[in-house]
């Protein structure tokens, strides 16, 4: 079991609410806490302190989503 504000490498299944972070990086792919089935992973952009720029690959480079680091998990 994992301490309170320990790390977890990409691809762990933390359980929703536990204190453990991800280590997600620029160029990973990421999904949504809450992503659908149909829609394909986030290709993650940046990270800055608690916000995260995702886009997916099908859109232009200038079109992403800013969103808090909490709502992302790596992709499998």
């Amino acid at each position: 079991m994992a301490a309170p504000g320990s790390t977890a490498a990409p691809g762990s299944t933390a359980a929703p609410g536990s204190n453990v972070v991800e280590l997600l990086h620029p160029g990973s792919f990421v999904r949504l806490r809450d992503h659908p089935d149909d829609l394909p992973p986030f290709q993650l952009i940046r990270r800055r302190g608690t916000r995260c720029w995702v886009r997916q690959q099908a859109w232009g480079s200038m079109v992403h989503l800013e969103l808090p680091y909490r709502r992302l998990t790596a992709a499998a």
